[in-house]
């Protein structure tokens, strides 16, 4: 087994930025993890042990929990090299969460090679290691994004290093990663024409891939040509977006996004099992407009806002796990309390939820998961932070959009301070030059740069204007 070197690795996904870049993209840190309202962990009660619910593998016919831990959003610490301010896993608390986890029931562990700038699998290695090798499954991903690893070489060596950093001799469930971005020549440079599919089927009948299958994101041209090849393929599982937003709308909010509802019933006439990735969507699903979050409370006191969009995610029969990136203790035991055991929604729950989505498309967010993946930014912006900021005003209702009325040089004096703590100047939005470099990792689709381009037009009218408008007449925001 050939070993990679950590600087081969930084190298390979894309140079110097990646390697520099003082967040783990990907990882928790002030703007990470999927976290809802502080009232929802109050008064948190303790999961139950041993109320676990579980999905048979259709193929193997071993229970897989019906939570399962995705390790793309990891607890971050910081410290500080060279006089610079950087963030590291935080292995401590790793280790709590999934023995945590664990200790409740989970088995599944989702990772990738390009989480948290290359850490996140050995991270998970290093909890998951103390554990028995039967106590769970591990599943990985073929993250050869970058063109130098693309050659069947470099594929196999990042193959190898995740059985290495996992510290494995085989792995569960090992997937083609964010199938879609790029089309079908992205596939074919990928996987195709290199012969590496080839080789991971080899793979899987020698044993050391127990399942392997595809995460999807974007041109419904290559998923459905991996489904029509399905005899040839004999995909175990699919990765797929699911939730109770995507599930009609996910091409009105994300343009050319496929709707949840036909990749799922696209799965189901073949009896592949689907592995369900942003049920919460980023966490938007757990930070709703304020009108709509009362409106799921009124509906239910006692359950949290994201435990709506889990138990929706994990009702259908066809799913076998419902994946969560779980940065802190709360939300683990939040996640468990949906899923320990899980109460399917009803079809009166469906409709409600249909008709919440229905709200959420009018509030027209930017439709950024914070997933990170369109980091790092060649020239600095902190691209999520900046949308988060944006959507979290507009889902509050103070954004300062009205200037004719008073409230507008509070709420531009809000928005400026709040922009300015949450991402310091050199990375705000002023300073895209539009490269586009970004675009093509998003797996919502988002026109990152158009988008950064109306926010910094929205920030420099604020930033132009601080005065307030009585009738004609400008007068100068003295405060400011």
């Amino acid at each position: 087994m050939k070993k990679i070197s950590r600087r081969n690795f930084l190298k390979l996904f894309g140079g110097g930025a990646l390697a520099t870049s003082a967040a783990l993209a990907g990882c928790g840190g002030k703007n990470g993890g999927i976290s809802g309202s502080e009232d929802d962990y109050k008064n948190q009660v303790e999961p139950p042990i041993g109320k676990m619910s579980y999905r048979e593998n259709p193929k193997t016919k071993e229970k897989v929990s019906l939570l399962g831990y995705g390790m793309m959003r990891l607890p971050t610490i910081p410290y500080k090299e060279g006089g610079q301010q950087k963030e590291k896993i935080d292995q401590e608390m790793v280790n709590k969460l999934v023995d945590y986890a664990i200790e409740h029931g989970v088995n599944y562990f989702d990772t990738s090679p390009a989480y948290c700038q290359g850490m996140s699998e050995a991270s998970t290695g290093i909890a998951l290691h103390k554990h028995p090798r039967e106590k769970y499954f591990v599943a990985t991903k073929l993250s050869n994004f970058n063109p130098e690893t693309w050659s069947k070489q470099a594929s196999i060596e990042m193959y190898h290093n995740s059985m290495k950093e996992l510290q494995v001799d085989y792995i569960d469930y090992y997937l083609l990663h964010a199938i879609g971005g790029g089309g079908m020549d992205n596939l074919r440079q990928r996987y195709l024409d290199n012969g590496i599919l080839d080789f991971l089927l080899q793979e899987r009948e020698a044993g050391r891939i127990r399942n392997l299958g595809f995460s999807y994101h974007g041109d419904i041209e290559v998923f459905d040509y991996l489904l029509e090849h399905h005899d040839k393929y004999k995909w175990d599982f699919v990765q797929v977006e699911l939730n109770y937003l995507d599930w009609d709308y996910a091409n009105e909010i994300n343009d050319s996004n496929t709707d949840a509802n036909y990749l799922y019933a696209e799965l189901q006439k073949r009896g592949i099992p689907a592995v369900i990735m942003e049920p919460l969507l980023g966490g938007r699903l757990a930070k709703l407009p304020q009108f709509l979050a009362t409106r799921l409370k009124q509906r239910d006191s006692e359950k949290s806002i994201a435990s709506w969009a889990f138990r929706y995610a994990g009702s259908p029969e066809g799913v076998l796990t419902v994946l969560s990136g779980m940065t802190y203790m709360e939300h683990l035991k939040d996640n468990l309390l949906s899923y320990c055991p899980l109460v399917p929604v009803t079809e009166e729950d469906k409709n409600f939820l249909y008709e919440v989505a229905k709200e959420i498309v009018g509030v027209n967010n930017i439709p950024c998961n914070d997933c990170k993946y369109c980091m790092p930014c060649p020239y600095g912006i902190d691209i999520p932070a900046i949308f988060v900021h944006y959507n979290k005003c507009k889902n509050e209702g103070r954004l300062p959009v009205e200037n004719m009325a008073e409230e507008y040089v509070k709420r531009r004096r809000e928005y400026l301070i709040g922009l300015d703590r949450a991402v310091p100047r050199m990375r705000q939005a002023n300073h895209c030059i539009g490269c586009g470099q970004c675009e093509p990792h998003c797996p919502q689709n988002i026109r990152i740069p158009r988008e950064l381009h109306k926010i910094d037009e929205f920030v420099e009218n604020l930033r132009r204007n601080p005065v307030l408008f009585k009738g004609d007449e400008q007068q100068p925001n003295e405060n400011d």
